[in-house]
């Protein structure tokens, strides 16, 4: 049967389901009980399917999972994408967080439940990106109906369907408010950084913060 908004529910809101995402996505998320998350896809690049942002030392850092690039005819589903699991990616990216994160208020706290999805050997994109999803839903006591869509549909309601939120290299700027990061004084604040920045620094304050930005989706 196909999956419409008509067959799920009204309210629920089309999603992309990417990589601790970005700050933006989880104001979504936070702030719905119905999501629907697009499975059905072609696979496409500078998504946050694959990567995530934080910032360091340095400033914003982009962290990237490797995947295999095939070369067969015509356009990759998302959900056949596999991860390139010969590449040492968990190493770099446990490392890059531990160097950001570590004086931060709340790391101590979650990094144990976040390191144990970077560290799984999945075997595709897809379930790394809902272990990520569900390991966030779990820290921010999030209670969401999730479904995922059946066929893919170019075309949704325009106020249910958020998944160019997966977007990395869009133009879109969001009025986030500004919290507390840890290289404030160095980088200034970094908006819509991965979802882990907020949760690192804010800790339990970090759905109050996305619930606070309602106004910008609803």
């Amino acid at each position: 049967m196909q999956i419409t908004n008509q067959h799920i529910n009204h309210l629920a809101l089309f999603l992309q389901p990417t990589l601790f995402a970005p700050i933006i996505q989880y104001v979504a998320l936070a702030n719905t009980k119905h999501v629907v998350f697009e499975v059905e896809d072609n696979f496409q690049k500078q998504t946050y399917r694959n990567r995530y942002y934080v910032c360091g030392a340095n400033g914003k850092q982009r962290l990237n999972v490797p995947i295999i690039h095939t070369k067969s005819l015509g356009k990759n589903r998302t959900k056949d994408i596999q991860i390139d699991q010969s590449v040492s990616w968990q190493k770099l990216h446990i490392k890059t967080l531990d160097a950001a994160y570590s004086s931060s208020p709340f790391y101590e706290f979650y990094k144990d439940d976040i390191i144990s999805v970077i560290q799984k050997k999945n075997k595709y994109l897809l379930d790394l990106n809902f272990d990520s999803i569900a390991v966030i839903n779990e820290c921010l006591a999030l209670d969401i109906s999730i479904k995922k869509t059946k066929i893919y549909q170019i075309e949704l309601e325009e106020e249910n369907d958020l998944r160019g939120l997966a977007i990395a290299k869009g133009k879109q700027v969001y009025n986030l408010k500004k919290y507390t990061q840890v290289f404030n004084d160095k980088h200034g604040y970094i908006s819509n950084l991965s979802i882990l920045d907020l949760l690192f620094n804010e800790g339990t304050n970090a759905l109050i913060y996305l619930e606070e930005h309602k106004p910008l989706f609803f």
